[in-house]
């Protein structure tokens, strides 16, 4: 039973993707990887090193994190360059980062987050 009016109803395509796209940022890597591209677009090596990951674990990041939409890339000529391409995803990601850092009275500064693991 709802209060004060109609029940909006999702479809459960729409949900089971929303679930999807959370469950994979719920993982600190995948998240670290994407908060380092809403900094700017990077190749996997140089993202690698910015956030201190392996090599290998970055880049299977990076593909999980393409095929849910989450990120894309490009060419560009021997590299791939990948790219937070989605407003939405950004809003979301930075509003709730936002509300934890001030929760925890650690205001959020440029730079490298350390300890996430990627």
């Amino acid at each position: 039973m709802t209060r004060g009016g109609d029940f909006e109803e999702l479809p459960v395509e729409v949900l089971t993707q929303a679930a999807a796209a959370f469950g994979l940022l719920a993982s600190p890597a995948r998240l670290h990887l994407v908060w380092a591209l809403m900094q700017g677009e990077s190749d996997v090596s140089a993202l690698a090193e910015r956030v201190g990951g392996a090599l290998p674990a970055v880049s299977q990041h990076l593909t999980k994190l393409k095929l849910a939409g989450l990120v894309r890339s490009r060419r560009e000529g021997r590299h791939v360059v990948y790219l937070v391409d989605n407003p939405d995803v950004e809003t979301m990601v930075r509003w709730m980062l936002r509300q934890l850092a001030d929760r925890n009275g650690q205001p959020m500064a440029p730079g490298r987050v350390h300890d996430l693991g990627a």
